[in-house]
This record gives structure tokens, C-alpha cells and sequence, in this order.
């Protein structure tokens, strides 16, 4: 499939898609997705034609309806859609985060003595996360790494976590290999 060129706001509302799709396995309400990007609800009806006429979503009809990812939003965002992917714990101030799972941790500047980050590529929403809070990623299900940080900032559309790294260790437990 050739590459889509999507607004951020198009991105937006289909990274949300996705990440409610995720939780309940249903139709997503246009009003559910509003909410979760804080439109208007007639803004994503507009939204969702232009991503059908993409073929990226698919409207699905009825009181029980709303709207689903095509198999092409996936590779339109770069979201790998696994049936069972490992799950990488997240706890958020303490407490584990169901409606997310890690999907890939990018580590930058561990050379820097004082300032270590990583940038945690999370399968879920962002929203509830802010600046100062404590984070603990892991343990991965191989090397069974367990980060813990602060959040230095994050990227809504693309479901980013950075963190400036206080703790990290490998393996946390002993390992599965």
C-alpha cells in the first residue's frame, strides 16, 4: 500500500480509534472518539468520511454502530496489529494502566551522565498522563528491563511517552531464555 499522507488531526482521531477499538473490540461511537480528542462531535463525522473515502475506517450501522479500523489504518499509523502481543506492564504513579500496553521503548542519550531518557511507544492513550508523573515500564518480556522515570513530556498523536530515566535495570527477575 503506498504511503498516506495524513493530517495531524486525521492521525488524532484514528490513533484514538485504534486505542478504543483496543478496549472494547466494538464499534466506536463518534461521540466516544470526540471525547477522547476533545472535538466536536460533528467535527469527527466529517473526519470519519474523509478516512472512510481512505478506506482507513469502516462505519458500522445500527444502534450498536460507530466505526472500526480498516487493517490499512494500522499500517497507515505504523501500528503493528498483533493478536497477542507480550504484554509490557505500565503503572502510572504506582497504579498498573489496563487500557495500555508498551510497544517499544527507545532509548536516547545513555551516554549522557546526568541526563538518560527514553521515549516509551505506548498501544493506548497518553491523555492522563502529565509532566512530573512517575512512571515504571516492564519488566519486557526477554530481558526483563524495568525503567522507571519521570515524564519529561509526551506526544498525544502518536501515543509517546518521554521520560528522563531515575532507575533502570535488566534483568529485573531472572529471565525466561
Amino acid at each position: 500500500m503506498s504511503s498516506i499522507e495524513l493530517t495531524s488531526s486525521q492521525k488524532t482521531i484514528l490513533t484514538a480509534l485504534i486505542n478504543l477499538h483496543r478496549e472494547t473490540e466494538d464499534a466506536v461511537k463518534g461521540e466516544d472518539i470526540a471525547e477522547e480528542v476533545d472535538r466536536n462531535p460533528g467535527t469527527i463525522r466529517n473526519q470519519m468520511q474523509s478516512l472512510k473515502a481512505l478506506q482507513l475506517v469502516e462505519g458500522v450501522p445500527g444502534p450498536k454502530g460507530g466505526y472500526k479500523p480498516t487493517a490499512n489504518a494500522y499500517e497507515a499509523l505504523d501500528v503493528d496489529q498483533m493478536d497477542e502481543p507480550a504484554a509490557v506492564p505500565l503503572l502510572h504513579n504506582g497504579e498498573p494502566v489496563d487500557t495500555a500496553n508498551v510497544g517499544e521503548i527507545d532509548l536516547s542519550s545513555v551516554h549522557h551522565p546526568d541526563l538518560c531518557r527514553a521515549e516509551i511507544h505506548v498501544q493506548g492513550s497518553v491523555r492522563e498522563f502529565h509532566e512530573g508523573d512517575k512512571v515504571r515500564v516492564g519488566p519486557t518480556p526477554l530481558s526483563k528491563l524495568v525503567i522507571d522515570g519521570t515524564v519529561d513530556g509526551k506526544d498525544d498523536t502518536d501515543n509517546i511517552l518521554i521520560l528522563r530515566i531515575d532507575d533502570m535495570r535488566a534483568p529485573a527477575e531472572e529471565p525466561n531464555h
